[in-house]
């Protein structure tokens, strides 16, 4: 993780040094912005590795950062993480939605912020299994080019995505539940909000359209591909 750069985005002062401090304690290279609006411009003109996004910001508020952030390249990969008060819980499903790769609600452990940031970039290095390409029905997955096509169409997918999808694939046909996704996809605990997978599975559910149904939910247990 040694140099690799995160873009703080934080308007209370000390909320940002703190997070500052304790990422640069692990080696990461850090950059605040108090701002959304300069925020979004200065990612624009340098991606960084990964972006810890407060959603009430002057200027600009964080979902709108993110929308611009997932449409416009070259930053729809930048792994982002959002920093949410307790009572932002739409607002954070609604990140989700949009493409967040994980959620940190306020007020936070520092260590446990370190830890999903690390969780986060870590998903996005790791190949996965050593299997090149899978096939169900229509849903075709190059995990070398990290690219889905369904029914010959490709589909874009967030870093989070691609991965849950390539989990759910490499077994399909046997249930996952909640808790073994959070461990093996995201890097969690299983006490870790479950809500997490619910809302990436529906996105995944939109984005596989016609063969959606092929993503199952096992009531009570978790999430199932059939072959």
């Amino acid at each position: 993780m040694n140099g690799l750069r995160v873009a703080v985005v934080e308007d209370e002062p000390d909320i940002a040094e703190v997070v500052q401090y304790n990422l640069k304690k692990e080696g990461f290279q850090v950059e605040i912005h108090g701002r959304g609006d300069t925020a979004l411009e200065a990612v624009r003109r340098r991606p960084p590795d990964l972006i810890l996004l407060d959603l009430m910001l002057p200027g600009m508020a964080g979902l709108e950062i993110t929308r611009a952030l997932k449409r416009d390249p070259p930053t729809p990969g930048i792994p982002l993480v959002m920093l949410t008060a307790k009572g932002e819980e739409l607002d954070r499903i609604v990140g989700l939605e949009l493409g967040a790769d994980d959620y940190i609600a306020k007020p936070f452990s520092p260590r446990e912020l370190v830890l999903r940031v690390k969780a986060v970039l870590r998903r996005g290095s790791e190949n996965g299994t050593p299997e090149a390409r899978l096939e169900t029905g229509g849903i075709a997955l190059d995990v070398a080019a990290h690219s889905l096509t369904v029914r010959g169409k490709d589909v874009p997918l967030t870093a989070t995505e691609f991965r849950l999808l390539h989990l759910l694939m490499d077994r399909r046909g046997r249930v996952q539940t909640r808790g073994k996704l959070l461990s093996d996809a995201w890097g969690y605990a299983e006490d870790v909000d479950s809500r997490t997978v619910d809302t990436h599975v529906r996105r995944l559910r939109r984005k596989l359209g016609p063969e959606a149904q092929r993503l199952e939910t096992v009531i009570g247990v978790g999430y199932r591909l059939k072959p």
